[in-house]
């Protein structure tokens, strides 16, 4: 673990690198070329050459689609406590995204036109769900449920299969439950390539959401356009800014928490309090040796988390907004006054006993959220970015004659005089 106190005389180099940008390098911009170049080109072919190669599995295409049949099974043979707490989860998130969607409206402007906008689900969308040193099920109800509750109909899930081309069945049980309709055991860039380009087996889909490590995330950016995309989300990282009244051990507990999602994950602690910064690198050193991702948690408590000493929670909050954390975790006596300096935070978690897990498996909104610095442009996944929105606009002879003068006069500047007389002819 890295720790930084505002004393030290490379303090402000330290804070100055935590303002991010989410840029990918240039090895994984060029590995990204080349996987979608490849799908474009040679389609199912080269998707089962480079799962084959990235993650072991030697499939066939028709070997790609999870049959309905082994979803159901997977749903009827979960055990009893585990199906109990994917349905509490579904319910959170499903209630949660149905309050959240837009709805239609309209009114009448200054000319007497009726304006308003309608919002349509997507008719075909793709969820990547990451799979690979965990079966992230929760992923399944923060992606697909919330696709179900807006009304798309079609719901195409991509995840990663194991080396013997199988998918965790825990995993396959939440796909079910959430609602995909038709599932693909491939992942990687590959499977966003798939995805967006299509393929022989694989139909495109029109906009892609999800969670990914550094190449799904440089495949969805690479992707833009053809399709649209939600947001990006990339490995796995939180922000705990706390003032003396932190609980040590809840702290280093987050910590861990986000560590043992391994690879390039991220955890920072901001305080002002110097004794509360020796009790939380005290309690990660006692709590770590307990638990059982070692192989996961090693490098990154290594080289992935940073624990500093701010002359104050303003300071702290200013340096956050720099970060621009996936999830932000806020303990302080004067939450009034601290919250409200926050602003690019993916989710933001408040007082001692709200901890980050229960956002990501429970609490309701989705999980799926900016990571890298990409907080300062994009939010977490929301209902409303499973919908289409279109305007309307209507007008009757006599607002369209009010409309004349307006439309001429605008359209005299920019020398577009058909644009009037399409006005003017309505008008007179």
């Amino acid at each position: 673990m890295k720790i930084i106190r505002h004393t030290d005389p490379d303090y402000a180099t330290a804070a100055a690198a935590l303002n991010r940008r989410a840029e990918a390098s240039d090895a994984v911009r060029e590995v990204v070329a080349g996987v979608i170049k490849a799908v474009r080109e040679r389609g199912d072919a080269a998707v089962l050459e480079l799962t084959e190669k990235f993650d072991g599995a030697k499939l066939t295409a028709e070997q790609m689609r999870v049959p309905q049949a082994e979803l159901d099974a997977a749903w009827e043979a979960a055990d009893p406590t585990f199906k109990r707490a994917l349905e509490s989860a579904h319910r959170n998130v499903s209630a949660f995204a149905q309050r959240s969607m837009r709805q239609g409206w309209e009114f009448t402007n200054e000319q007497g036109a009726t304006v308003g906008e309608v919002f349509h689900p997507f008719e075909r969308v793709g969820c990547y769900v990451p799979g690979g040193t965990a079966p992230l099920v929760s992923t399944s109800i923060m992606t697909v449920a919330i696709a179900t509750a807006a009304g798309v109909p079609e719901i195409v899930v991509c995840t990663p299969c194991g080396r013997d081309g199988t998918v965790n069945p825990g995993l396959l049980a939440a796909l079910k439950l959430a609602g995909a309709t038709e599932v693909y055991k491939i992942g990687g860039s590959q499977a966003i390539a798939a995805l967006a380009f299509g393929t022989a087996t694989i139909r495109p889909v029109v906009k892609i959401f999800g969670p990914g490590n550094s190449y799904v995330v440089e495949a969805k950016r690479q992707s833009f356009g053809v399709v649209s995309i939600d947001l990006l989300p990339g490995p796995s990282e939180v922000l705990i800014l706390a003032d003396k009244s932190g609980n040590s051990a809840f702290i280093a507990a987050d910590i861990l928490a986000q560590a043992e999602h391994g690879k390039d994950s991220m955890a920072g602690f901001l305080t002002d309090d110097a004794a509360l910064l020796d009790a939380v690198v005290a309690q990660v050193g006692e709590q770590s040796q307990t638990l059982s991702r070692q192989a996961q948690l090693t490098p990154v408590l290594e080289k992935g988390v940073f624990l500093m000493l701010v002359p104050s929670l303003e300071d702290g909050a200013r340096l956050a907004n720099d970060f621009a954390p996936e999830h932000l975790t806020l303990i302080t006596s004067r939450e009034d006054a601290i919250l409200p300096l926050i602003r690019t935070a993916g989710a933001i978690f408040l007082g001692n006993h709200s901890p980050v897990a229960v956002g990501d498996f429970l609490a309701g909104p989705s999980h799926t959220l900016p990571t890298g610095g990409s907080g300062k442009s994009f939010p977490g996944i929301t209902a409303d970015m499973f919908q289409r929105r279109t305007s309307i606009i209507r007008l009757d002879r006599e607002s369209c004659a009010k409309s004349d003068p307006i439309v001429s006069a605008i359209s005299a500047v920019e020398g577009l005089d058909a644009h009037a007389r399409s006005v003017s002819i309505r008008a007179s």
